[in-house]
This record gives C-alpha cells, sequence and structure tokens, in this order.
C-alpha cells in the first residue's frame, strides 16, 4: 500500500482517484505521518451480490392474516 501526505492528496485527488480505480490498488493519505483515510476501489455491484438462498425460513401460512380468530369484533 502505497502512504500519500494529505496535502498531495489535495492537489492530485482526482488523479489519484482515477489511478486507484483503473489498478485496483490502495492507497493511505497521512497527516503529519499518521494514516487518516485508507482509499481504495470498490467492485461494481454485479460482483457484490450476497448468495440469500437457503437463508429465509418460511414458518406456516405466509398468505393468510395473522392471528385473524385472535381479533373481536365490537358492533
Amino acid at each position: 500500500m502505497e502512504n500519500i501526505p494529505v496535502s498531495t492528496f489535495k492537489t492530485h485527488c482526482l488523479r489519484i482517484l482515477e489511478e486507484v480505480h483503473k489498478q485496483k490498488k490502495r492507497i493511505v493519505v497521512t497527516k503529519r505521518g499518521k494514516p487518516i483515510v485508507e482509499v481504495r476501489s470498490i467492485e461494481p455491484a454485479e460482483e457484490q451480490k450476497i448468495p440469500l438462498k437457503e437463508t429465509v425460513v418460511f414458518m406456516g401460512d405466509i398468505i393468510s392474516p395473522v392471528a385473524e380468530d385472535e381479533w373481536e369484533v365490537l358492533k
């Protein structure tokens, strides 16, 4: 990972961001030698899909009203 001072990042921000995106690398921006933020490229939404198959459990009837016979009708 490359370290860059915040002043350099501020001056060349757009170029640095484009480089990070194209090369899929990470950089650490430092202030007075201490890391303050990490900049990295993100993956497109298509690659971030989380498989949801088998993560939902159906417990009983999911169509009928819930607790229909527990309600009291006032006239």
